[in-house]
């Protein structure tokens, strides 16, 4: 039988209330999950502010060998307060046959995350990134008018978790930051887009995103069909 997800007991700091936590797993590219190793000995922490170097954990996936970064362990306590869960090292999650997942030729099945917040929106993005291939992913040294910039290795993305659509200045502004890098780019709205922005987007061969709300990015235009195929 493979492994259950690890379970832990989380207390909150901040009104004491125990909860169970078991730690999310994410898909590597070679198809095997991984999950954080939960530090049993740490003591939890709540998030006052947000650091984006604190955001994310790198962890190694045991099958093939592959070290990526994946969103820090937290959960959210009724009284409001976000609690962090310190992380001891890396879990890679056997199949159900008793043995670790092997490299596939394909790519693994997307895995979303539900958005509540617009760090679950830029955490929905980022996982998307790594599934289509990109690696290094990090926040963007030049942060864009609206949203959240992500930058891999040829590739700049804005992530936009507003309420309002994506303009045809935040296609514009993306399109010029990627060239003066010469890099290619991709828009993710979990708002949509203004009618303009998807017309000047195809114009200028950005690739546009939806995130719904389970997490997984729907493509809109033919750009982001291009990128969202194997052979993209």
């Amino acid at each position: 039988m493979g492994d259950m997800p690890q379970s832990v007991a989380v207390c909150c700091p901040a009104c004491r209330r125990e909860h169970q936590y078991a730690a999310p797993s994410y898909p590597c590219v070679c198809g095997a999950p991984v999950a954080p190793r939960l530090d049993l000995r740490g003591t939890p922490s709540a998030v006052i502010h947000r650091v984006w170097a604190e955001e994310w954990v790198t962890l190694r996936c045991a099958s093939c060998g592959r070290k990526s970064q994946w969103p820090q362990p937290e959960l959210g306590c009724p009284c409001g307060t976000v609690v962090r869960i310190p992380v001891a090292g890396t879990l890679s999650q056997p199949g159900a046959d008793g043995t670790s997942a092997t490299r596939s030729r394909h790519r693994p099945a997307f895995q979303p995350v539900t958005i509540r917040t617009a760090r679950d929106a830029v955490t929905a993005a980022a996982l998307y990134l790594r599934r289509l291939g990109y690696r290094d992913i990090r926040r963007a040294d030049q942060q864009p008018p609206s949203g959240i910039g992500l930058a891999a290795h040829g590739l700049l993305a804005q992530v936009d978790p507003t309420v309002r659509p994506a303009s045809v200045r935040d296609v514009e502004c993306l399109w010029l930051t990627a060239m003066t890098e010469s890099s290619g780019c991709a828009y993710f709205s979990l708002a949509g887009y203004a009618p303009q922005a998807r017309t000047r987007a195809d114009a200028l061969g950005v690739p546009l995103f939806v995130l719904d709300l389970t997490g997984t990015p729907q493509p809109v235009n033919g750009h982001a069909d291009a990128l969202d195929s194997p052979a993209g």
